[in-house]
């Protein structure tokens, strides 16, 4: 009996963890480039209580006797679902429609990863620079930062679908600039290490960072200028979630208040 105590206590600790995975996606269904994520488990240690080969009478048993000891939280997986489109009056507001990720040069030096294409033009020293609203600049096809000289006028800069950057003419006709938004994939996306809510970093189980410029055997990407790409939250889904989490908590609760009944009737029975 004390076992199934501390079996039941394991699934509402594992519950919990799920509950509180559901509670952060709720809470960033409004993140910009926000990728939902799932919590997995996984069952613990199974007990032996009789082997397949005894039987109280000593006879051969096909099938043999293991209890289980309960579970645990194995993994939290994002899921890299495309969001919704969502427009926006920023000229500097990127969506991606595919599987590519933004590019994005840390404090740190160490490249990052993000769906998240509110940018903005920032003053640098040599000129305007392209960078996140945390002030990190975008990296190009080559790896370097999109830094634009002060000849150009930043409302006027518009973005084609391959990512190429465009200005206008004389004729007012847009023309590329010859810089190019890096666009990269990655082999497994589940596999990249979460820095924050919408910033990834490549790990050994991501794989490295596919550039789609200088690879031709991958889809490439899409870049949407005026748009940008919704959290792929589905509310629904996660009240569904949280309503069989909440149940799966109360069942772990009642097994544990029930072994606890059980136990005192057996301490009863001496009276």
């Amino acid at each position: 009996m004390v076992r199934s105590l501390w079996t039941a206590a394991t699934g509402m600790i594992a519950q919990q963890t799920n509950v509180d995975t559901i509670a952060n996606n709720l809470a960033n269904v409004n993140t910009t480039g926000y990728k939902a994520e799932v919590a997995e488990f996984k069952s613990l240690l199974y007990q032996t209580i009789q082997t397949k080969t005894t039987t109280a009478n000593g006879e051969n048993k096909p099938v043999g006797a293991q209890v289980g000891l309960g579970v645990r939280n194995s993994a939290i997986t994002s899921i890299f679902k495309q969001g919704s489109m969502l427009a926006s009056e920023s000229d500097t507001a990127f969506a991606i429609s595919g599987e590519g990720f933004f590019a994005l040069r840390g404090q740190d030096g160490e490249t990052y990863y993000t769906r998240n294409g509110n940018f903005l033009f920032t003053t640098s020293q040599n000129g305007m620079m392209l960078s996140n609203s945390d002030g990190l600049p975008v990296l190009d096809t080559t790896g370097k930062p999109i830094v634009l000289d002060t000849k150009y006028v930043a409302s006027k800069i518009t973005v084609n679908a391959d990512g190429q950057l465009t200005y206008p003419d004389e004729n007012n006709n847009p023309q590329p600039i010859g810089i190019q938004i890096g666009l990269f994939q990655f082999t497994n996306p589940s596999g990249l290490e979460k820095v924050d809510s919408t910033m990834y970093q490549a790990s050994a189980a991501s794989g490295a960072a596919i550039n789609e410029a200088a690879n031709n055997n991958v889809k490439k990407s899409e870049v949407i200028q005026g748009y940008l790409e919704g959290s792929s939250v589905q509310v629904a889904d996660e009240m569904v979630n949280l309503i069989v989490a909440q149940r799966a908590y109360e069942m772990n609760s009642k097994a544990i208040t029930t072994t606890d009944e059980m136990m005192q009737q057996a301490n009863q029975l001496k009276r």
